[in-house]
């Protein structure tokens, strides 16, 4: 009886450079209710078919032409994360520790028994899921403490630049100047556009108008 249950099978690229070996798996498969939706020659064919058929999972040789199936596993974690399963011939330690580091999510020694077969897909997607969905709360969590030390230093800013107007000002009585250093001066109007956000538009108040230009006549 198919361990697989789910609302539609599970859609398996085979890659494997021997024919014969291809279809035994093949033939596992879908009598176990996977899909196979394509057959990989060698390890760049397997990188290219998972980018357009986008499978479920990956069941990759580890030794074939042009790309092996470690660099094959590599490259589709960098350009199209997907769970792969490693098909190898030997159960061996340095294989299995290379695997993992590739980003390989199961390994199983060829030629796999069908309930292997379906544990260890299922083990492989389980797995998968969980370390993508791990690295998403990380990388959320991340961006968040971004967004939180950005927003600290933002009102670390505006904190400084209230400060800087806050205490004694020394200002002239005369012309209205303030004093930044001892021998230093600006008028209020650069001072305030240094150490704040504001800016002026300059016009005249009443009492300015009849000082300067006298009682104007008043319009009609």
């Amino acid at each position: 009886m198919s361990a697989v249950r789910e609302e539609r099978p599970v859609r398996v690229l085979v890659a494997e450079d021997d024919f014969l070996v291809h279809q035994m798996v093949a033939g596992q498969l879908r009598r176990e209710g996977y899909e196979v939706v394509g057959a990989a020659l060698d390890g760049q064919e397997a990188v290219r078919m998972t980018e357009t058929l986008a499978p479920d999972v990956v069941l990759m040789d580890v030794r074939m032409p042009e790309m092996d199936g470690l660099e094959a596993a590599q490259a589709i974690a960098a350009k199209c994360p997907t769970p792969v399963v490693l098909l190898t011939a030997y159960d061996a330690p340095e294989l299995v520790e290379r695997a993992a580091e590739v980003g390989v999510d199961a390994y199983l020694v060829k030629p796999p028994k069908p309930r292997e077969l379906t544990r260890t897909i299922t083990m492989a997607r389980s797995r998968f899921k969980a370390l993508h969905q791990a690295r998403r709360e990380r990388d959320e969590r991340a961006q968040l403490s971004a967004e939180q030390a950005e927003l600290v230093t933002q009102m670390r800013e505006a904190l400084e630049g209230f400060a800087a107007l806050s205490g004694m000002i020394p200002i002239c009585a005369a012309c209205k100047r303030v004093r930044i250093t001892d021998q230093a001066w600006q008028t209020i109007e650069e001072f305030i556009r240094e150490h704040t956000n504001a800016d002026f538009t300059h016009s005249l108040c009443p009492s300015c108008i009849a000082e300067l230009y006298g009682d104007l006549p008043e319009e009609p």
